[in-house]
């Protein structure tokens, strides 16, 4: 009897089959979920095909009228508000931001928290807190100095800032004849006096400190204090990767020639009939090349000089109103102007350079609104640029008129400009600095 109770009875198929179809269920549910789990980390890059983006719009469930929110009127307007910031994010601006959503709130977040300490050391009437001026091309030097003062960035109390400020312009020293080899001199006596001071540099050996210089000779200025190179953030015209720049460190400066002597130019495809455009001196081996190349084609209006003023009143400027592509080689160094100049008169930038971190490269996404090419495809250039279509070149140029406003300086300054494009970068550099 007990061993006739304890006896089982041998599994049914039907019962086993039953088994393996539930299991089989679960494992396609749990694989599943998995993928689309990881496919949501990674939506960010969905942002720049706009194949893809359509089609999550799409898939994205709307919410009935008639739902109740529980909160009566401020639920449903914050259910309207965060639409119209999920619309924003995937619409125009989704085109030139790598992560639009992350941007729109850090910067938010950086306008309400952001604090910097400017040292007092210096008579201004020297090298030290005030810019030289606020003209010509190392014009942003000195917007920065000017916008950081008038600015509500700034505080006086160094245990709320989250940086501080080494207020010394090479632009002024430039100006006043000092020789490269005393620069050297000066910024080291100057930043080895802020550090017997003051406590603040000692604390990180400079990582939360920064200085700003355009002209090329103000990075060389500051080879005599290792330390200044390698610890703290650089602001510089000049970001090239073989000269010592760190990208997830220093922070690239538009080099913008302000006052621009035309208004920005954009939305005037129709009049743009010359394939490419470049005028300027052959000061590098690049443009060299390009010169040799391409100034007697048909195609590219490329010339061997800056074009002479005789021939006509703003000649140089008008060409950008009249070309699709704007070729930016190198010159002695790897930026150049003629870049900002390219964006303010709606000129797509063709950046023909190595080694170049391109400005606010981590914030926008410079292939939807320039051609970002090697020094090596100067031989295939043409070719190169006749291969964008129409629809591409309309597509780069709406993009290009939608970062404008990042690349123009102001006084006094205005939200998005450079100034806070800058502010934006150093804020993000500030989290990263470690106490």
């Amino acid at each position: 009897m007990s061993a006739a109770k304890f006896q089982q009875q041998p599994p049914s198929g039907s019962g086993c089959t039953l088994r393996r179809s539930l299991l089989t269920v679960a494992i396609v549910t749990l694989v599943s979920f998995t993928y689309l789990s990881l496919k949501s980390l990674h939506s960010p890059s969905l942002l720049s095909s706009p194949t893809t983006t359509s089609i999550a719009r799409s898939v994205q469930p709307s919410l009935p009228e008639d739902v109740d929110y529980g909160e009566g009127d401020n639920a449903e307007k914050s259910v309207v508000v965060e639409k119209e910031r999920n619309e924003s994010d995937d619409g125009e601006e989704a085109d030139v931001y790598h992560l639009p959503k992350v941007f729109r709130l850090n910067y938010e977040e950086m306008l309400k928290r952001f604090k910097v300490y400017v040292y007092s050391d210096g008579d201004p009437k020297t090298y030290y807190q005030t810019p030289r001026k606020l003209t010509g091309k190392y014009a942003s030097e000195g917007y920065f100095f000017q916008n950081l003062r008038d600015s509500k960035f700034v505080t006086d109390d160094p245990d709320r800032a989250d940086l501080f400020f080494i207020p010394i312009s090479c632009h002024k020293m430039r100006g006043k004849g000092i020789s490269y080899e005393n620069m050297t001199v000066i910024v080291r006596d100057y930043v080895e006096g802020l550090m017997s001071k003051y406590p603040y540099w000692n604390r990180t050996l400079g990582a939360d400190h920064f200085f700003v210089t355009c002209h090329d000779v103000g990075v060389r200025a500051t080879e005599g204090l290792p330390n200044l190179i390698k610890n703290s953030i650089r602001v510089v015209c000049s970001p090239s990767y073989d000269v010592g720049f760190i990208p997830h460190k220093d922070v690239a400066l538009p080099q913008v020639l302000q006052p621009f002597a035309l208004p920005a130019g954009g939305n005037d495809i129709e009049n743009r009939t010359t394939l490419g455009f470049w005028a300027g001196h052959r000061n590098s081996k690049i443009r060299v090349i390009l010169s040799r190349v391409w100034e007697n084609d048909t195609e590219l209006d490329i010339s061997n000089n800056r074009i002479n003023r005789a021939t006509g009143h703003l000649v140089y400027q008008k060409r950008f109103y009249r070309t699709k592509f704007c070729i930016c080689p190198g010159g002695s160094q790897v930026n150049s102007a003629r870049i900002a100049d390219s964006i303010h008169y709606g000129c797509i930038p063709v950046i023909l350079s190595n080694y170049y971190d391109l400005p606010f490269n981590d914030i926008l996404n410079w292939h939807k609104f320039a051609v970002v090419l090697k020094e090596k495809d100067v031989y295939q250039l043409k070719q190169i640029l006749k291969n964008i279509s129409q629809e591409e070149f309309v597509k780069l140029h709406n993009n290009l008129v939608k970062v404008q406003k990042h690349f123009h300086w102001n006084s006094p300054a205005v939200s998005h400009d450079a100034f806070h494009m800058i502010m934006y970068e150093l804020w993000l550099r500030h989290h990263v600095v470690k106490y």
